[in-house]
C-alpha cells in the first residue's frame, strides 16, 4: 500500500494557483461560444474547498464585517460556509419569486439574457456592513444588481468577492467603477 502526501497549501500564490487548477472549462454552454468556468470540481476536492474557504476567512475574519450576502445559485455555496466561520448571519439574494416575504427586486442584463433578483426587505439593517459573494464576475450585472439592492436596504457593501473574474467581460471594472471594492481569487482570459 502505497501513501502520497497531501499537498500542503499556504501562501496566497500558491493557493490560488490550486484553486484555479481545478476548475473546469465546458465549451459552449449554456450556449455556442461561451466558455463555462465550473467551480463543482473545487467543491468536490476538500482541499480546495477548505483553501477557498480559509482564503475568504483570513481576508475578513478582521474586517468588522456584519453579514455575509450571496447570489443565487453559486454564491449560496460558499456565501453561507463564509459565514459560518466568520459566525455571521447570511442574506440570500434569489432570482425572481423565490423567497416567501416581502421583497425588493433588481433586474440586470446577463451577458447571455436578463434576470431578476430580490431580497428580503428585512434581510439587513441600514448600516450594516455586508460582503456581497458569488462565484464568478462576467458583466457584473448579478453582483451589481445584489450591491443595489443591499444599498436601497441602507447597508453598506464593504466588498464583493468571487472565486473567477473574467475580465476580458468588463464586469469588474465597471464594478469598481461604481465604488464597489472586489476580490476575486483568479482570473480567466476570454468568456
Amino acid at each position: 500500500m502505497s501513501s502520497t502526501a497531501a499537498p500542503v497549501v499556504s501562501p496566497l500564490s500558491d493557493a490560488t494557483s490550486f484553486i484555479r487548477e481545478r476548475i473546469r472549462t465546458v465549451p459552449d454552454w449554456p450556449q455556442p461560444g461561451v466558455q463555462f468556468r465550473d467551480i463543482t470540481p473545487v467543491l468536490q476536492d476538500r482541499r480546495a474547498l477548505r483553501t477557498l474557504i480559509d482564503l475568504l476567512v483570513q481576508r475578513y475574519i478582521d474586517a468588522g464585517i456584519d453579514t455575509i450576502a450571496g447570489l443565487d445559485a453559486r454564491g449560496f455555496i460558499i456565501g453561507p460556509i463564509l459565514a459560518y466561520e466568520l459566525s455571521l448571519g447570511f442574506v440570500p439574494i434569489r432570482k425572481k419569486g423565490k423567497l416567501p416575504y416581502k421583497t425588493l427586486s433588481q433586474s440586470y442584463e446577463l451577458e447571455y439574457g436578463s434576470a431578476t433578483v430580490e431580497i428580503h426587505e428585512d434581510a439587513c439593517k441600514p448600516g450594516e456592513r455586508v460582503v456581497l459573494v458569488d462565484d464568478l464576475i462576467a458583466t457584473g450585472g448579478t453582483m451589481m444588481a445584489g450591491k443595489l439592492l443591499l444599498e436601497r436596504l441602507g447597508a453598506d457593501v464593504v466588498e464583493g468577492a468571487a472565486i473567477i473574474d473574467l475580465p476580458a467581460l468588463g464586469g469588474s471594472k465597471i464594478l469598481r467603477e461604481s465604488g464597489l471594492p472586489l476580490f476575486t481569487v483568479c482570473e480567466f482570459d476570454g468568456h
